[in-house]
């Protein structure tokens, strides 16, 4: 019994610590085009995409896999900090900075499930499997959609041209050609083409 109390204390304590997840913003507003979207709202939804879309990958794929893929990306942010899609600066740091937020973080947990979650954060950063492209697809895709649905405000906000965009999305169609094809046509190319999106 100590040990199964000593297993889950740790188990509690980092669920505790990953709420702290709720309160790290990002640049994306949500749909009322006021409210920034935080990082576990995010995760949130992509898990829930993930659910939905999966049918449309190119492969075949573990989607309980690729849902806690989705749900533990960005816990890092806790330490590390949001960072932009669009900063360079800060994105010359960010898997350095990540890469020792992931130790600490998944470090909290019993070591098999710790190594469990830093092997799928390490998966995701590196998108080399069927699962983590279509997780980083949808980490693409998310953003991209409450873009549009805010009518554009944090690509007008932050100046983001097409090249940054189409840049961003290099690996989109990696985990599904369909939607990245749809997102382009839906989520893109109306505000490309009304100068929202500078070209």
């Amino acid at each position: 019994m100590a040990d199964q109390d000593k297993r889950l204390d740790k188990i509690f304590s980092f669920i505790l610590e990953a709420d702290k997840e709720k309160f790290i913003k990002r640049q994306t507003y949500l749909t009322d085009g006021e409210t920034k979207e935080d990082d576990a709202q995010h995760a949130w939804h992509l898990a829930l995409m993930t659910i939905l879309l999966a049918d449309y990958s190119n492969a075949s794929i573990d989607v309980l896999k690729t849902v806690k893929m989705v749900l533990i990306h960005d816990l890092v942010e806790i330490d590390a900090g949001d960072t932009y899609a669009f900063d360079k600066k800060s994105k010359a740091t960010e898997r350095l900075r990540e890469g020792i937020a992931a130790k600490r973080l998944f470090g909290i947990l019993p070591d098999d499930l710790g190594d469990e979650l830093f092997d799928l954060w390490v998966e995701f950063c590196e998108g080399e499997t069927a699962e983590a492209e279509f997780a980083r697809a949808m980490d693409n895709i998310q953003p991209t959609m409450l873009n549009a649905a805010s009518s554009g405000k944090s690509w007008d906000e932050h100046d983001v041209n097409i090249g940054q965009i189409l840049d961003r999305n290099s690996i989109t169609p990696r985990g599904s050609l369909t939607l990245w094809n749809y997102q382009f046509a839906n989520f893109i190319k109306p505000f490309w083409d009304n100068g929202t999106i500078k070209k």
